[in-house]
C-alpha cells in the first residue's frame, strides 16, 4: 500500500505552512485600513507584504503595525 505525503503531515505542520500567508494577509488588511505618517509609507508596507511574502509580513508585524494610527 502506497501512502500519500499528506497522510503523514500533522495539523501543526499545515498550520506552519499557512502562518506566513496569514501574516501577509493581515499586514495588507491592517495597512489598508489604517493611516500612517505619509501615504507613501502605507503603500510601501502593502507592497512589502505583497512582493516580499514572508519577510514583508514578518517585518510588518514587528515594526509596521505600531506606526499605524
Amino acid at each position: 500500500v502506497v501512502q500519500g505525503v499528506w497522510t503523514r503531515v500533522a495539523w501543526w505542520q499545515i498550520a506552519l505552512l499557512f502562518l506566513p500567508a496569514l501574516l501577509n494577509l493581515w499586514g495588507i488588511w491592517h495597512a489598508f485600513n489604517h493611516t500612517f505618517e505619509t501615504p507613501l509609507e502605507r503603500v510601501l508596507w502593502m507592497v512589502a507584504c505583497v512582493f516580499v511574502p514572508v519577510l514583508g509580513g514578518v517585518a510588518y508585524v514587528l515594526f509596521g503595525w505600531r506606526r499605524a494610527h
